[in-house]
């Protein structure tokens, strides 16, 4: 029988340096993003409904007025992606004033069309809001958008001309612009973004809109979501600022610098956090019946019948992640007000029960065996329980808090709390399948979430899944990473499948349904 050898726990001074470099590394970014804030003065305000957050260069000074800037987020964006924006033209002078759409961020009501009524309605609330400041000059009013975003206020600023300047990033059509308006708009675009996004941007010249500047900025290595913090995009708005107080230097990677540090620290982290509520485990022996039970077929080789496995394996993940895509795009997901998101939890949970009944009925040969000699844990039931109610929170602890603080929204609000549940289920079904292919091996869980990966690409390019999958598949990949990393870590502490299959399902489930946009 081809066997993985016994896996123990790391030692005890390798836990403590572990947790050393998390608690440095935690200190460390928490450090840098206390730093992103030095200087800005902020304030979360809710007019008619719509959340905003207003931020400064210092406290409201009424005896000097400065420019207003209005930036509104793309689809399944929020105010908190957009926040170093806002910090850069607060650092150079403006008061920055940070939107959620409808269905969006903390904003719970149902989302719209990106120049739907419901959308313009919510960008006049946020234009009309920040003409009311008394630091701000009503004459000097700038609006910045971002794809979905971009398309409002172009589309606001053409029907407003009182609007001094507007910044499109990602503009992704420009049919319904007139002829010469808005008036001043800069336009940028990211140099490896999709052709469409480029020939928005032309388009929108073509018509006369932009007025002494250059057709459009390319910025170029960056695609959709990275031009948001690449420094070139970050210097075009500021000096398409109406006027200037300031000449600090944009600083857009300080929010994601102190996440990203929090995302190591958590990460390592898991490990004297699995050694404190598991515990060390005793390596035994399975008994001869049971080993009989899990050998090999007599007279076949041991590589032969491997090789064999593992194709039958790779075939049974790629033929229930195609099912699953097929299956996904005729459910009715769309009735989850979740919009991407219900598709994709409908993909994971149709790919889940495939995986685990696919192996159900495979030929006791070809499935993946069990771990001779794997050591158990010798743990009661309440200590297990507890165990995985500790690394569960830890687990969206570890995925929601760096989101939320150094990338976009990811606290629940709404009908999120009730989607939430839902969506972990469909996580959980999914990654248990994940594990029976997988019998404890990495190499297998790396296998089986790249097929799915692929699959999932796939089915967008060809029309099953929503096309915006595509934006969201780099993020999906991560997380899945993630929990192949974590998973072989609680291997070592845990046996059996559906400790990594719970703690897995938090740190991809959590993301999925509190950063898509609620429908």
């Amino acid at each position: 029988m081809s066997a993985a050898p016994p896996r123990h726990p790391p030692r005890t001074r390798t836990v403590v340096l572990l947790a050393v470099l998390a608690a440095v590394a935690a200190a460390l970014g928490t450090a840098v993003l206390v730093r992103a804030d030095a200087g800005l003065t902020v304030r979360q305000v809710t007019v008619d409904g719509v959340p905003m957050t207003e931020v400064r260069g210092g406290p409201p000074n009424p005896d000097a007025r400065r420019p207003g800037v209005v930036i509104a987020h793309g689809f399944a964006g929020s105010a908190r992606l957009m926040r170093p924006i806002a910090d850069t033209v607060a650092r150079r002078g403006a008061v920055a004033l940070l939107i959620d759409f409808a269905g969006h961020g903390a904003n719970p009501a149902g989302l719209g069309a990106g120049t739907s009524p419901a959308t313009l309605a919510n960008l006049d609330v946020a234009v009309g809001h920040l003409r009311s400041q008394p630091d701000v000059d009503p004459a000097q009013i700038m609006l910045v958008g971002h794809s979905m975003g971009a398309g409002a206020v172009t589309r606001y600023a053409a029907e407003h001309p009182e609007i001094a300047r507007t910044v499109a990033i990602s503009l992704p059509e420009a049919g319904e612009l007139p002829p010469g308006r808005p008036t001043e708009l800069l336009l940028i675009v990211g140099g490896a973004e999709f052709p469409a996004f480029r020939r928005a941007a032309d388009d929108a010249a073509k018509r006369g809109v932009t007025v002494g500047r250059r057709p459009a900025v390319v910025v170029p290595g960056v695609e959709h979501i990275s031009v948001l913090f690449a420094p070139r995009t970050h210097e075009e708005i500021a000096d398409w600022l109406p006027s200037m107080d300031g000449n600090a230097p944009p600083r857009p990677f300080d929010r994601l610098a102190g996440a990203a540090l929090l995302v190591f620290a958590f990460a390592v982290g898991v490990v004297p956090v699995a050694a404190l509520f598991l515990g060390r485990r005793t390596a035994v022996t399975l008994s001869p019946a049971r080993r009989s039970a899990v050998a090999l077929p007599s007279g076949r080789p041991v590589s032969s019948a491997t090789a064999l496995r593992g194709f039958v394996l790779l075939g049974l993940a790629v033929l229930a992640g195609g099912f699953g895509a097929a299956v996904a795009a005729i459910l009715p997901t769309n009735r989850l007000p979740l919009a991407v998101g219900g598709h994709v939890s409908g993909f994971l949970l149709v790919t889940g029960i495939l995986t685990i009944g696919g192996h159900r009925w495979l030929p006791a040969a070809t499935r993946a065996p069990e771990i001779a000699d794997e050591p158990v844990a010798s743990q009661t039931p309440a200590r297990a329980i507890r165990a995985a109610l500790a690394l569960t929170a830890y687990a969206i602890l570890a995925v929601a808090l760096p989101i939320h603080l150094g990338l976009t929204s990811a606290r629940p609000v709404g009908a999120r709390w009730w989607l939430l549940p839902l969506v972990l289920g469909a996580c959980l079904v999914f990654l248990l399948g994940v594990e029976r292919i997988a019998a404890g091996r990495t190499w297998r869980r790396l296998l089986v979430v790249a097929v799915t990966v692929v699959v999932l690409s796939a089915s967008a390019v060809v029309g099953l899944a929503p096309g915006f999958v595509l934006l969201v598949v780099p993020l999906f990949a991560v997380l899945l990473g993630w929990y192949v990393l974590w998973a072989a870590v609680l291997g070592r502490y845990a046996p059996g499948r559906w400790l990594p299959a719970v703690v897995g399902a938090a740190l991809l489930g959590w993301p999925i349904a509190t950063t898509l946009p609620l429908t």
